[in-house]
């Protein structure tokens, strides 16, 4: 199986966990057999692997998820970066290219696109592996998968089949409805459209080249940032006229609120908190190292980060968005590649963050222009190389660094520090970047 997973969006929804850095698919609150918790996106790619161990995964994402995403899934990972946001259809030309310029994929091969957030169980991707399957042998340009609906939902676009079989030609596709319509929709057969597309790599190449003018992948990224924002649907779906749909009828949820992520959980509790008998239908997700108490919540979620505080009704938590955009969105979290950092306070010339280098791992080499940086070591043990002087550090060391000299820190076990920025004019731009052959 060749997928494609799209991993975009800020998921202002799930505010305060989620951030411009950390989307919805990177919140860890799912359990594993272990009991570690996992996130969306490692969950997905877990449930491909058990389906498929040899899967062929591509993720569609942009440059700010890169670094989550190295740190959740490992270096070993296709990652077709987008420059910037350009929406679904940009994004699926970009990985197309990646898959057949960059990684060699045959025009012939056949591709499955679908989001990388649904909570599904594994039958989902065995049925994903068919439409991969069945998309490389049909006729249609374009076959899709519909989710059987559950209920007359206003939030999914509705697929009307021509027929009631487990593979059918499309009749019609219809917008997000009201919830009359929706019961009408519904009454005619229509599936919910789960945004799941299979379709040989030739195809979606040759509908990129005639709606965009490029040569090939390096020209294509070139031009990212100048191509229109329009979803796959709307340039691609609607205007193809042989299209099959493929029934799906397991479990699938769209987890883009607070009240349908808490369903999906399964624990009432992650993090430390504790609530008392009266409670019901609680869910408390608290990433700080304080104790959270709730006493007589009914309906409620509770979710405490580095970012803020959100308790609300569950209904209620769909509206955060516009609230969530008055917010001055500092992003207090963020896991990167070589590890992550947590920002512990921001003072008005000063920024003090703890920061974790996973082993092996290492910052880059770089410089800034208007700060000092001071680097308290409180566990494990690795190397600085400050102006190019490399020295052994471990617990209880300080390291000071003036502003404009070069410095980097490498890991040989897992490395934590409190890092204290020093200046009066302290951006995430002030950075300058240096190439380090490190041993």
């Amino acid at each position: 199986m060749n997928i494609v997973l799209l991993s975009g969006g800020s998921g202002q929804r799930l505010w305060p966990l989620s951030n411009e850095i950390r989307s919805k698919q990177f919140i860890k609150i799912f359990h594993r057999q272990d009991g570690m918790l996992e996130s969306m996106v490692q969950r997905v790619y877990r449930q491909i692997r058990t389906v498929d161990p040899g899967a062929e995964i591509t993720v569609a994402t942009s440059r700010s998820q890169v670094s989550a995403l190295h740190n959740q899934l490992g270096e070993n990972i296709g990652i077709s970066v987008e420059p910037c946001r350009r929406d679904t259809f940009p994004a699926i030309a970009l990985a197309a290219s990646y898959l057949h310029d960059i990684r060699g994929v045959s025009r012939k091969e056949a591709i499955v696109v679908c989001p990388v957030d649904p909570y599904v169980e594994v039958d989902y991707f065995r049925a994903l592996e068919e439409l991969g399957n069945y998309a490389a042998q049909s006729e249609a340009n374009l076959v899709l998968m519909g989710i059987e609906p559950t209920y007359p939902s206003e939030k999914y676009g509705y697929i009307i089949p021509e027929e009631a079989d487990q593979v059918s030609k499309v009749s019609v596709f219809k917008e997000k409805p009201d919830q009359r319509t929706a019961e009408k929709y519904i009454s005619q057969g229509a599936l919910w459209n789960g945004g799941v597309f299979a379709f040989k790599l030739d195809y979606v190449l040759k509908r990129a080249h005639e709606l965009i003018d490029f040569t090939d992948y390096e020209d294509l990224y070139r031009k990212y940032d100048s191509l229109k924002k329009i979803s796959f649907d709307y340039a691609v779906v609607e205007h193809e006229p042989y299209i099959e749909v493929m029934r799906f009828s397991g479990m699938w949820k769209d987890l883009g609120t607070w009240n349908t992520l808490t369903e999906a959980m399964d624990s009432q509790i992650v993090g430390e908190a504790l609530y008392n008998e009266t409670c019901e239908n609680l869910h408390v997700i608290n990433e700080l190292n304080v104790p959270v108490l709730c006493m007589g919540l009914k309906n409620i979620v509770v979710s405490a980060s580095p970012e803020g505080i959100l308790v609300s009704d569950k209904q209620q938590s769909s509206y955060i968005k516009p609230f969530v955009n008055t917010l001055d969105n500092k992003v207090m979290f963020a896991e990167k590649s070589w590890g992550s950092f947590r920002v512990l306070d921001v003072g008005d010339d000063s920024l003090t963050i703890k920061v974790t280098l996973n082993p092996g791992h290492s910052m880059n080499y770089h410089s800034h222009e208007h700060r000092d940086e001071i680097w308290n070591v409180i566990s494990g043990h690795g190397r600085t190389v400050v102006d190019e002087r490399e020295q052994s550090v471990k617990a209880g060391d300080v390291i000071c660094m003036k502003a404009g000299c070069r410095h980097t820190v490498i890991a040989d076990t897992e490395l934590q520090m409190i890092e204290v920025q020093l200046g009066q004019d302290i951006t995430v731009h002030d950075k300058k970047k240096y190439e380090l052959e490190i041993k």
